[in-house]
């Protein structure tokens, strides 16, 4: 009895102290640097960033099953910039803004738009693109040729992401989804009258699919501003600020141009309104 009393007590003591060593407890980072995510980041030498992969050309995984795409070199670009490694770690769009909000990723890098709603919870990098929201349909859709005809109709798209919330505001009725992929079987299949999406993503599934029987019934006039979110709170303002010279300079020296002709075909890191 007293050998299995002692095991126990021996067991409890390793779970706790491999918790501590771990950070199981889910203290963050942050914390051990004074506060600093900056600090810690360099310190531990790697910059987690959040990102789904499945969304081509922003974030996706090449024939070789790798992960590229725009945001996954240009959040590689930054943290070299901050003298770090990035780590990605891939996720359903909601969960990755749920989890960057909880501490479990330091930045987020997957064509974010920056909303007033968003605005308030995180904190957001100046913008590093550009989007025209695209209305896309089936190609015998004919009902469908400004924003304002979207009023009763069905749209796919992920719930929290700004396409959805425009959907809404035309009066569209928005079936959620978890990826890119999921949202055009739906319009393919007619279960869904259209969806909405950044304009470059259309070009880049059609290029993937040139026989897919759809097309972009209508732009929205205006452009969104894609950037970097991350917690808010004084623990990031310095993060916030290297991440904003990082791309201040990846800006000047042509680098954003560059990834965005690569992976776009054009420049979207300037804003051409």
């Amino acid at each position: 009895m007293k050998k299995r009393i002692f095991a126990v007590v021996l067991s409890a003591a390793l779970c706790l102290s491999a918790l501590s060593a771990c950070g199981g407890t889910d203290k963050p980072q942050s914390e051990d640097m004074g506060g600093d995510l900056l600090a810690a980041i360099q310190a531990k030498g790697e910059i987690v960033v959040a990102t789904e992969g499945t969304w081509a050309p922003w974030t996706y995984h090449d024939e070789n099953d790798q992960l590229v795409g725009y945001d996954v070199e240009v959040a590689q670009a930054i943290a070299e910039k901050l003298g770090v490694t990035a780590t990605f770690v891939e996720g359903e769009f909601d969960g990755l803004l749920a989890g960057l909000e909880a501490g479990r990723y330091d930045i987020m890098a997957n064509g974010v738009d920056i909303t007033p709603e968003r605005a308030e919870k995180y904190s957001f990098s100046t913008p590093y693109a550009y989007n025209r929201t695209a209305v896309i349909v089936r190609g015998d859709n004919g009902d469908i040729q400004a924003m304002e005809d979207l009023a009763g109709k069905r749209t796919a798209n992920t719930i929290t992401s700004t396409y959805a919330a425009v959907a809404e505001q035309y009066g569209a009725e928005v079936t959620g989804v978890d990826d890119l992929n999921q949202t055009f079987e739906l319009l393919l299949s007619g279960r869904v009258d259209a969806t909405l999406n950044a304009e470059v993503s259309y070009y880049d599934y059609m290029n993937a699919h040139p026989d897919a029987d759809i097309k972009i019934a209508c732009l929205d006039s205006e452009s969104t501003q894609a950037a970097i979110p991350m917690r808010e709170g004084e623990e990031t303002a310095s993060l916030l600020e290297a991440v904003n010279g990082a791309l201040a300079e990846l800006s000047e020296d042509g680098t954003l141009t560059e990834l965005s002709n690569k992976y776009f075909g054009g420049d979207i890191s300037q804003d051409q309104n």
